[in-house]
């Protein structure tokens, strides 16, 4: 497991500031999508442009920090799921919950991949809660051994795409990951 990187201090203008800019920048991401240009979120936020380059040199960092409470929220659901629910019912909820969190800004989809591997909190502990779920049920012979985050993280990615603009998303999203997942699971009957 590897540590769960640590936010550095900042001086409190400095705070305010980054905080002004995850403001912005979800408003602005719910509004038009992924691609929101960078100016835009610095006006939003009233910094200049180099500040929101400090403080997020790319786009994948800025949605990276925007994710980054909601992702922490999707592990530690994953966590609190740990022997309550068999590990297939938790990798489904796990994946449906990512495809939703996903959905939220247009266009995330495409970037998901490049998002999860960010260093921030919130990444590592979902990329992290993801790889627990499934060795849960890799172990437990539920799930094909050949299965990896990196395949889980792209088909989240295309359920997230197929589902992005459906009016009854969470039905889709459900019915999707449910054929995903039966196309991976073990059966007795097949020597995998």
């Amino acid at each position: 497991m590897h540590p769960t990187p640590r936010e550095p201090s900042l001086r409190a203008d400095a705070q305010r500031n980054r905080e002004r800019l995850l403001v912005a920048a979800e408003e602005l991401f719910l509004e038009q999508g992924a691609t929101v240009s960078f100016d835009d979120v610095a006006k939003r936020a009233k910094v200049g442009i180099g500040t929101l380059y400090r403080r997020f040199p790319t786009r994948d960092a800025l949605l990276a920090a925007m994710c980054d409470e909601r992702l922490l929220a999707i592990a530690q659901a994953s966590r609190a799921r740990e022997g309550v629910c068999d590990p297939v019912s938790a990798l489904r909820l796990f994946t449906e919950e990512l495809v939703t969190a996903t959905n939220m800004y247009r266009g995330l989809a495409a970037l998901l991949g490049v998002v999860l591997n960010h260093p921030t909190r919130g990444c590592a502990a979902t990329t992290e809660a993801g790889r627990r779920l499934l060795h849960q049920a890799q172990a437990a012979g539920l799930v094909r051994r050949d299965l990896s985050m990196d395949d889980l993280v792209c088909v989240i990615t295309a359920v997230s795409l197929a589902t992005g603009e459906t009016r009854d998303a969470s039905s889709r999203i459900a019915h999707l990951v449910g054929l995903f997942l039966n196309g991976v699971l073990e059966r007795a009957d097949e020597g995998h």
